[in-house]
């Protein structure tokens, strides 16, 4: 790593909202050829702070020098000009193009599509990061999409590179591939800014960290000397929680059975079902590993009633259910946590009393066709209180707090029905190290009770944590589940890539509890 000047300074950056601060008094530098983690939790001020850096926020105190020199970035356009690259955790790429239309659409200067298709192939030759730039985006899997924005950064010959959540979606060996260009990167010169909750990347990738807490700076660390421990104490300000899992000592039987489950696709860019079948039973947490975009949503859409299928297709408690609405489905036991928090699982412009309403109006919050407003609203305090949400309470709107706090209330109000089946999406997507054990225990505590719960994560650790059980999804076809004692991430990682084994796996979904 280069000793010169740095490549990046920020200088007591500050940004204020009406009702917080995001980021007070803000200064850090990241060297030439550094990789520089930036360590926070949900609403510690970290997106805001990539945002200034990329020119999309105005900063209203504070300075901003790249190679010793004071610059104004005033937008994203004149950030790339500077030679900053931005690669955000959600994708904005258009279905319907090919990569090398794609990656144009963002270039300042005049192109040739001929001539730029084959700088894409020579980029990402170069990087080990393979694409054809003729292909449609739509049949790209997410992991190459992964590549599709990171080459057209490197197109741009950026000298310092952001990344957020640059690993949500990708299996271990993608992760693995990903860390090696980021590595020659580095030893070209180039520096990173890297943003994730997975410490353990942190540990094996960055040369220092920078923690962010409530928007300020709260300390610095070399995060080869550290462990994940101690990494999330500097970051939550206390010890992190560790999950206990205690054997299900109660009767186990079949609560949710999925039967050669087959489904087409509404979407032209969906994948279909071809028969999966699934058991998860009393006192039992089953996963399902994948990559998005191999099925997932469809799945989902199947098993919450958002899509009804053949009704033998789906049983719940040996009764079949695949015929039935969503509501019906929630009256008879199943309750159902989305992937989207704003828009699906909750209504933004809502206050959290009425949020409760939506998915809790039986549990004694009408009467006679009118709403017991009041019910409601000590139903979402109780949820508060219960699941640590900070930030506001029963009157709060959902729009106003941050990922990991709404995402507890979301889980925490589910929680509160007491289901006889849960069905979770992504519990902890983006979610802080202190926030996700909070959420990871309260999904154990559940099982425990005799809830059967099926988990969607592309999280393995977050899997190998608290299931018992996990399947794979991957082009629409499940795997067999097989007890996690069985498993290791490699093995599932190749599943998830759609390696699944030539020969079935004799082990079903059986586990023994006393080993859980």
């Amino acid at each position: 790593m280069s000793t010169s000047v740095p490549r990046l300074e920020l200088l007591n950056i500050t940004k204020r909202y009406p009702t917080i601060v995001a980021n007070a008094d803000v200064s850090l530098s990241v060297m030439p050829g550094e990789i520089h983690a930036i360590l926070g939790e949900n609403g510690a001020g970290k997106s805001t702070l990539m945002k200034i850096i990329y020119g999309a926020v105005k900063a209203d105190a504070g300075t901003i020098r790249m190679n010793g020199e004071d610059i104004a970035i005033t937008n994203p356009a004149q950030a790339r000009r500077l030679g900053i690259g931005m690669v955000f955790q959600h994708f904005s790429l258009f279905e319907t193009l090919t990569v090398a239309e794609n990656i144009a659409l963002v270039l300042d200067e005049p192109f040739d599509l001929a001539a730029l298709s084959q700088r894409v192939k020579q980029i990402s030759e170069r990087y080990g990061l393979p694409l054809d730039p003729d292909r449609r985006v739509h049949s790209l899997s997410v992991g190459e999409r992964q590549r599709v924005e990171i080459v057209r950064c490197l197109l741009q010959n950026p000298t310092l590179l952001i990344l957020d959540e640059p690993t949500s979606v990708l299996t271990p060996q993608a992760v693995e591939k990903l860390f090696d260009t980021l590595r020659q990167l580095a030893a070209e010169g180039v520096s990173i800014l890297y943003i994730s909750h997975k410490l353990h990347e942190i540990q094996a990738l960055c040369d220092r960290a920078t923690i962010l807490r409530n928007g300020r700076v709260t300390g610095t660390a070399n995060p080869r000397e550290e462990s994940p421990a101690s990494l999330a104490r500097m970051m939550i300000g206390r010890e992190l929680p560790v999950c206990e899992a205690p054997p299900y000592l109660g009767e186990r039987r079949p609560m949710l059975t999925v039967q050669h489950l087959n489904l087409t696709s509404a979407g032209p860019f969906g994948t279909s079902l071809h028969e999966v079948s699934l058991t998860v039973h009393s006192g039992e947490i089953l996963g399902i590993a994948g990559i998005s975009g191999n099925g997932q949503s469809e799945l989902m859409a199947a098993l919450s009633g958002e899509h009804p299928v053949h009704k033998d297709a789906v049983r719940l408690d040996s009764k079949p259910i695949g015929h039935l609405n969503a509501g019906t489905r929630r009256a008879k036991g199943l309750v159902y946590v989305p992937e989207e928090r704003l828009g699906r699982g909750t209504v933004p412009p809502l206050s959290l009393s009425r949020n409760a309403l939506l998915t809790a109006h039986r549990h004694g919050m009408k009467h006679w066709g009118l709403v017991r407003y009041g019910k409601a609203r000590d139903y979402a305090e109780e949820c508060v209180a219960r699941f640590d949400v900070r930030g506001g309470g029963a009157g709060t709107n959902a729009r106003a707090l941050s990922g990991g706090n709404l995402q507890k209330f979301i889980v925490g109000r589910e929680i509160m029905l007491k289901p006889k089946v849960m069905i979770v999406a992504q519990p902890t997507w983006g979610v802080d190290v202190g926030a996700a054990a909070v959420l990871r225990q309260a999904l154990l505590d559940l099982s425990r009770t005799g809830v059967a719960i099926l988990v969607v994560s592309e999280e393995l650790e977050e899997l190998f944590e608290i299931c018992d059980s996990i399947a794979v999804l991957a082009q629409g076809r499940l795997s067999p589940a097989q007890p996690k004692t069985s498993l290791n991430a490699e093995s599932v990682g190749l599943q998830m890539a759609g390696l699944f084994p030539k020969t079935p796996l004799t082990v079903h979904a059986e586990f023994d509890h006393a080993s859980a």
